[in-house]
This record gives C-alpha cells, structure tokens and sequence, in this order.
C-alpha cells in the first residue's frame, strides 16, 4: 500500500473506531477519498503534503464534467475538508489544500411533505394482521417523533418508555437524544407489545427470521400502504420525518425545539422548514387576500 493509501486506510479505521460513524458513511468517505487518491497518484504525488489547491480544483472540475451535480459536489469536497482536518491534527501535512476551495453552488431543494389529512391517511392503516399491526406501530412512531430510518431499525423495547411517552434513540455521530411519542404512536406500540411479548432487549420492528426489518423492507412495505392508503406523492421513510418537522414547526413557531427534536447539530439544517412554513403561509395569503385574488384575474 502506498502512503497516500495508509493515511486514507488510517483515517477510516478514525472514523469507524473513534467516530463511531455507520457503516454506510465509511463506504461513502472511502468511495470519495479514493477519487482524490487516484487524482494525487496521476500527478505523481508521493506525499499529501504535496497536494496544492489547483490539485483539487482540477478533481472537483473532472467529476463535474463527467455529470455529478452540486449536491454530490458537495459531498466529495466535505469528505477531503474531513481528511485535511484529520491530517492537519496527526501532523500529516503543515496546511490545509482545501482552504481555498470554493464548491459549486448549491440549489436547495424543498423536501416534499405531506399535508395532515394526507399524513394521518397513511398512518391510520387496518392493523388486522401481525403484520399490519407492526406497520402501523411503525407508521405512527415516524410521524410522532420524526425518527429517521437508522434510528427506527435500530430501536429495542428497553428504549421506548410507553407510561411516559419518550423513545430513546441513536442518531448520527452515535449522539442519543430523547423524543416524545404521541398518543396513537403509543396506543400502536402497546397493541404490538401486548401481540409479540417480547423480551426487554428485542428489536421492536422484525424483518423475517426474527432479525430487525431491513430498510429495504421497511421502503416497500411503506409504497404499499401509500399506495392502499389512496396517498399518491411518492411515499418513502425520510417524508414522514420531513412532515413530522413541518407540521411541528406550523403549529408551534418554535424553531430550536424542532432542531433538538430531529437531533440535527446545526440549526441551519433545521431553518429549511421555515421555508416551507413560508410556503403554506403564501398559498393561504393568495387564497385568502382580495389583491392576490384580482392578481391572478
């Protein structure tokens, strides 16, 4: 192994072993990084500290010719600014390359959400079968308490407090937080109990062979509700969340309690559903005002 591959394979072990990041973000990180290794070794490049910000241009302009958009942009350029950093503290290199790196212009999209009568179709399914009964515990834990679909797989009966309302979860970066569950989340979750009477430690939602559901599962059994449901947006575990954020954020104008609510770091993350709060309030002003009404004559 090269030593542009040892300080790769080095900050991957960091990330699995001390950052505790799931499996699927090492495979990202490792995908991108060897974009950048392969970059560095056609230039001739024996050391990362030899690597220049034209350098990383040059990789950034390269995938972009070949059809990356902004956002996947981003994520290559986040993954080498990580590396950098990691280098930086272990005394790899004396400066970071990717200072001066601009990454494209991002268009943020508005994620799609149901409205309320739509998200209560969706979770208000028939549960008269063990497997329905399941899917709708699992329908109305999402909208509830916003959960993402790591956090929801990953959940055992020891984590969720039903006499009081509150699911503990394990979100990204390993961070536990706290969350509600609301009243028909919990009167879901103890007719599953009361059905299954698993032990403490039992995964709560389980795919065959008494393993956790996968995500896979997880997906399609959602499409097939939708679809059953009579709900025709395109359906899939994040829009739930999405909602959950939105339908919040309505009704209580409270932007931080949303943001400790999703377990999101940043609060700029959160600020996307402002905009969407934005929108509703417009669609009700051009309904209701008599001048957006003779605007649209």
């Amino acid at each position: 192994m090269s030593a542009l591959g040892g300080d790769v394979a080095r900050f991957l072990d960091y990330l699995r072993v001390e950052k505790r990041y799931a499996a699927g973000t090492i495979v990202n990180y490792a995908r991108e990084l060897a974009l950048l290794q392969a970059q560095a070794e056609s230039l001739g490049l024996n050391h990362w500290r030899e690597l220049r910000a034209e350098f990383l241009r040059s990789l950034v302009a390269r995938e972009h010719r070949r059809g990356r958009e902004a956002g996947s942009l981003h994520h290559l350029l986040s993954a080498c600014r990580s590396f950098f950093r990691w280098m930086l503290r272990e005394g790899v290199i004396a400066q970071d390359p990717a200072l001066d790196v601009r990454a494209p212009k991002l268009r943020r999209k508005l994620p799609q959400v149901l409205d309320v009568d739509e998200a209560s179709a969706l979770v208000e399914i028939p549960a008269d079968t063990p497997e329905a009964l399941q899917d709708r515990a699992m329908l109305e834990l999402f909208y509830s308490s916003g959960l993402r679909l790591a956090e929801l797989i990953g959940l055992h009966w020891n984590d969720i407090d039903l006499d009081d309302g509150l699911v503990r979860v394990l979100g990204k970066g390993s961070k536990t937080r706290v969350v509600p569950v609301g009243s028909k989340a919990r009167e879901a979750l103890q007719a599953l109990r009361k059905h299954a009477a698993p032990e403490a430690q039992a995964s709560v939602f389980l795919g065959r062979g008494g393993k956790p559901v996968s995500p896979a599962t997880v997906r399609r059994r959602l499409k097939g509700w939708a679809q059953s449901q009579g709900v025709w947006k395109r359906v899939y575990p994040h829009l739930l969340r999405h909602s959950f954020a939105s339908h919040m954020l309505e009704s209580s104008g409270d932007l931080r309690a949303v943001q400790e609510l999703l377990g999101h770091a940043d609060i700029s993350t959160t600020q996307i559903y402002t905009h969407l709060d934005f929108q509703h309030l417009a669609r009700v002003y051009d309904a209701a005002h008599p001048r957006a009404k003779r605007r649209r004559e």
